[in-house]
C-alpha cells in the first residue's frame, strides 16, 4: 500500500445521500464498506467528518444567530455524525474510537494526541469529532490539524466530484480536471480545494491532499494502492 496512515475527510452533506438533510443509512453503510476495504489491507485510518447535514454555524450566523453559538452547535453535529459512522464501522467488525475536542465523556474520549496515535497503531479507526474545539474554524482545518498531529501520510478529501477542476464541473461541462497540481498553482488560479486556513496549514507542513469522489466504489482502495484517482495537491 502506498499510504500507511491516512486522514479521511468526509463532508456532512455526503451522509445525506438522496435526502435533504440528516443521515441516510444506505450511504453510511457504503462508506463503512469502502473504509473496511483499506482497513483489511492494513492501512491506519483517522476520520474527520463535517456536520453540514445537520447544522452549519455560518448559515446560522447569516440568519441572525450568534456565530460562536452557531459554531458550537455545528461541532455537536459533527459528533452526531461521528457516532453514526462509528456504529456503521463497528457493525462491519472494525474496532473504533471516537475522540472529541469538546469533553463529552459519556460517549467519547477527549482528544489526546498520544492516545489517538496508539489507537491507530493498534489498528483501531479513530474518528475525530467537534472540529478543533474552537469557533471560526472549519472541519477542513480540523482535518489538516489532526492529520499533522497524528503524522498522517496524506489527507484524503472525499467529495461528490472526482477531483479539482479549473471551473465548477456541475455548472460548466467544459471544465478541465487536474490530475496533479501544486499548492502554489491552486492559490494562483484561485481554485477552491479547502478553506484558506486549512490549505495554508497543509502547505506549510508539506502534507499532500488528494481530492476524489468518495461515492464511486473502490476509489478509496485505489488511492491507497497508489493508483491515479482524483487530484493530488502537493508541493
Amino acid at each position: 500500500m502506498k499510504y500507511k496512515r491516512i486522514l479521511l475527510k468526509l463532508s456532512g452533506e455526503a451522509l445525506m445521500g438522496e435526502r435533504q438533510y440528516g443521515i441516510e443509512p444506505k450511504r453510511l453503510a457504503e462508506y463503512a464498506e469502502e473504509i473496511k476495504k483499506i482497513h483489511d489491507m492494513g492501512v491506519e485510518i483517522a476520520v474527520v467528518i463535517g456536520g453540514g447535514n445537520i447544522f452549519r454555524g455560518v448559515a446560522g450566523a447569516s440568519n441572525g444567530m450568534d456565530r460562536v453559538q452557531g459554531d458550537y452547535m455545528g461541532m455537536l453535529a459533527t459528533v452526531i455524525n461521528g457516532m453514526a459512522l462509528q456504529g456503521a464501522l463497528e457493525e462491519k467488525g472494525m474496532l473504533t474510537r471516537l475522540q472529541t475536542a469538546l469533553k463529552i465523556e459519556a460517549i467519547a474520549e477527549p482528544y489526546i494526541k498520544r492516545r489517538a496515535v496508539r489507537h491507530l497503531e493498534k489498528g483501531r479507526i479513530v474518528i475525530f469529532g467537534a472540529g478543533t474545539g474552537n469557533p471560526y474554524f472549519t472541519t477542513d482545518t480540523a482535518a489538516v490539524l489532526r492529520g499533522i498531529e497524528v503524522d498522517a501520510d496524506v489527507i484524503l478529501k472525499g467529495t461528490r466530484v472526482d477531483g479539482v477542476y479549473n471551473a465548477d464541473p456541475e455548472k460548466n461541462p467544459d471544465a478541465v480536471k487536474f490530475d496533479y497540481i501544486s499548492f502554489d498553482d491552486v492559490l494562483a488560479k484561485g481554485l477552491n480545494v479547502m478553506d484558506t486556513t486549512a490549505f495554508t496549514l497543509s502547505q506549510e507542513n508539506k502534507l499532500p491532499i488528494i481530492v476524489f469522489d468518495m461515492n464511486k466504489e473502490g476509489n478509496l482502495l485505489k488511492i491507497c494502492q497508489g493508483e491515479n484517482v482524483g487530484t493530488v495537491v502537493n508541493i
